[in-house]
């Protein structure tokens, strides 16, 4: 399969696939259908990283692609951040990663540098079988193969990543909070060099980067020292509505590699991990002062006024809008808003063991710095 390559990259990742795997085997109550999954999955990020060494070897340039400072959108999860990251995606201007790329980063053996088309239907042969195993999951994130989507999944290929999104692993995670994870964002970059090495051999040329992934908020430190000079845009949404819509879409993917996933488990853990995600973001911004731009924008805003959401983000970076750019975005909004429209998510916080007096109780610094309204005086 790799044609006896053994070079893997920095060793660092060695700690963390041992105890990923501990973790799945003794905690996460896997399907038969869940352990080969999670086999194929984690044999193909291996198998990518001896292929990323081979590439960057026989073509040492790759090194010398400069990642121009990104557009990266931070936020909970169900805060908007997949609607505005594929809204930019429409804006040339912009380098981006579809699904099957986060799958697929490095080309397959004997794949022609110029036709990625092997790895485009293998992508989307991965969703295919997501959301056949869980029909619902298109209700609630639409998982989309050609579609912008995060690099969260390239950091998967430290083993330094978040893991719990896929199943219960409590130990693996306690483990993850004490390491550091600056190999991750090295590999991230190391990954966005060879992306757009692939791309600018396809004749895809653009300026910067625009880059989403929830999880950066249990790193913002950490992601402020990889990418200086980058605009942070930071999605915000009522915890008492987002917290509760985290819990039902992981808790759907944890039906998909367990037969008894525990939804009181996910409420709890996720509940818990988004709440030092926002408070170690607040503090890290804090510390930024103003060597680093921030752009907040609300959830409602997003859903109700995108437009004019992007004409304030792009008036704060400098750019204008296109007629051409214009009428792409304005095409893919008609087409979600009719795919929204046919989709139903039903939940409450009580089936995750939630409630809104306990999420506003810990959310309460969060919901007074970024969702309060003063008082006109």
């Amino acid at each position: 399969m790799t044609g006896g390559l053994v070079d893997f990259g920095n060793a660092s990742f060695r700690p963390g696939l041992e105890q990923l795997c501990h973790a799945l085997n003794t905690e996460a109550r896997l399907s038969a259908q869940g352990l080969a999954t999670f086999d194929q999955k984690l044999t193909a990020q291996l198998a990518n990283r001896l292929w990323l060494e081979d590439a960057i070897r026989r073509h040492p340039e790759i090194l010398e692609e400069v990642i121009a400072p990104p557009l990266i959108i931070v936020g909970l999860p169900r805060t908007g951040t997949t609607k505005l990251h594929r809204l930019l995606s429409r804006d040339p201007r912009f380098y981006w990663m579809a699904f099957w790329e986060s799958q697929m980063p490095v080309p397959l053996p004997g794949e022609a540098i110029d036709d990625p088309s092997p790895r485009v239907d293998q992508g989307q042969a991965i969703v295919d079988m997501m959301t056949t195993a869980m029909p619902e999951l298109m209700a609630i994130h639409p998982m989309e193969n050609r579609e912008a989507d995060e690099e969260f999944m390239l950091m998967e290929h430290s083993f330094l990543a978040d893991f719990n999104a896929y199943a219960h692993i409590p130990s693996y995670m306690a483990w993850l909070v004490a390491q550091d994870e600056a190999p991750a964002y090295d590999l991230l970059i190391r990954m966005l060099q060879y992306l757009q090495w692939q791309k600018r051999q396809r004749g895809i040329t653009a300026q910067r980067w625009i880059l989403k992934a929830p999880h950066h908020l249990h790193r913002m430190a950490l992601l402020l020292k990889t990418f200086p000079g980058a605009c942070v845009v930071q999605t915000h949404r009522d915890p008492v509505e987002s917290i509760p819509s985290i819990a039902s879409f992981v808790h759907t993917l944890h039906a998909i590699y367990s037969d008894s996933p525990d939804a009181k488990a996910v409420g709890a853990s996720w509940s818990a991990r988004m709440r030092n995600g926002l408070e170690h973001t607040m503090e890290a911004r804090d510390r930024a002062g103003d060597n680093h731009l921030f752009v907040d924008v609300s959830f409602k805003d997003t859903v109700t006024q995108p437009l004019q959401v992007l004409e304030s983000l792009y008036a704060t970076i400098g750019w204008d809008i296109d007629d051409a750019t214009l009428d792409a975005m304005t095409q893919w909004l008609q087409a979600d808003a009719a795919h929204h429209a046919q989709s139903t998510h039903r939940y409450t916080a009580e089936d995750f063991g939630l409630s809104a007096e306990g999420l506003q109780h810990d959310f309460s610094r969060y919901i007074a710095r970024h969702l309060r309204t003063p008082r006109a005086a």
